[in-house]
C-alpha cells in the first residue's frame, strides 16, 4: 500500500502561518503583557480566525512559550549585532547605550522581552518560564564573553540586571526627566567598565 504524503506547499503554508502567529504573539506579549494577550486577539492581528489556533498549538501556554523564545531571540540578535560592530573594550557600553536609548524605551513592542515582561514571569506556566530562562542565560553568556577578568560572570549578571531594571523603571514613571535620569545614571556608572 502506498504511503499518503502531504504536499510540500501545504507544509510550507502551515509553517509560514505558524511563524506569523508566533511573531504576532511575540509583539503582543511585549506590548500588552502575558495576561493582556488573548488567543483571539493574536489570531485576529495575524489575519487569521480563532478556530485555526489549535492546528498550530496544543495550548495558549505553548504559543506563549514560543513567543517568549522568539522575543528573547530578537533581543539576543540585536545584542550580537551591537557587539559585532563595537571594539571589545567598548562593547558593554555600546550595548547599554543602545538598550537604554530613547528608541528602545519607546518601542516596547519590539524591545527586550525581559524588561517588558520580567515582573509577570513568576506567574507564568513552566514552559514559558523555561523558554525565557534559556534566553536569559544565553544573554548572560553573550555579555560575559565580551568582558575580561575572573569576575566576568558576575559583571555580566550585574550589567544585565542594571539594564533591565533601569529600563523597567524608566518606562514606569510618568515624568520624562526622571526617566532620563535613571538611564543617564546607569550609563554614567558603566561608561568606564570593561
Amino acid at each position: 500500500m502506498k504511503k499518503a504524503t502531504t504536499p510540500r506547499n501545504t507544509i510550507n503554508r502551515k509553517e509560514t502561518t505558524h511563524k506569523r502567529i508566533v511573531e504576532t504573539a511575540a509583539r503582543a506579549i511585549r506590548r500588552s503583557g502575558y495576561d493582556g494577550t488573548g488567543v483571539a486577539d493574536i489570531m485576529k492581528e495575524a489575519g487569521l480566525t480563532h478556530g485555526g489556533f489549535y492546528a498550530h498549538f496544543s495550548s495558549r501556554d505553548a504559543m506563549l512559550a514560543e513567543a517568549a523564545d522568539l522575543a528573547g531571540a530578537d533581543t539576543l540578535a540585536i545584542a550580537e549585532s551591537i557587539f559585532a560592530e563595537a571594539p571589545q573594550e567598548q562593547a558593554l557600553f555600546a550595548l547599554m547605550n543602545a538598550y537604554l536609548s530613547n528608541e528602545h524605551m519607546a518601542n516596547i513592542e519590539s524591545g527586550c522581552a525581559l524588561a517588558a515582561l520580567g515582573s509577570e514571569m513568576p506567574r507564568q506556566a513552566p514552559e514559558v518560564r523555561k523558554a525565557s530562562t534559556r534566553r536569559i542565560k544565553e544573554m548572560i553568556s553573550l555579555v560575559e564573553g565580551r568582558l575580561t577578568g575572573p569576575d566576568a560572570h558576575e559583571k555580566a549578571l550585574l550589567a544585565i540586571s542594571t539594564m533591565v531594571g533601569t529600563l523597567l523603571l524608566a518606562r514606569a514613571v510618568d515624568e520624562p526627566e526622571l526617566s532620563q535620569d535613571f538611564r543617564q545614571a546607569a550609563l554614567s556608572h558603566y561608561k568606564a567598565i570593561k
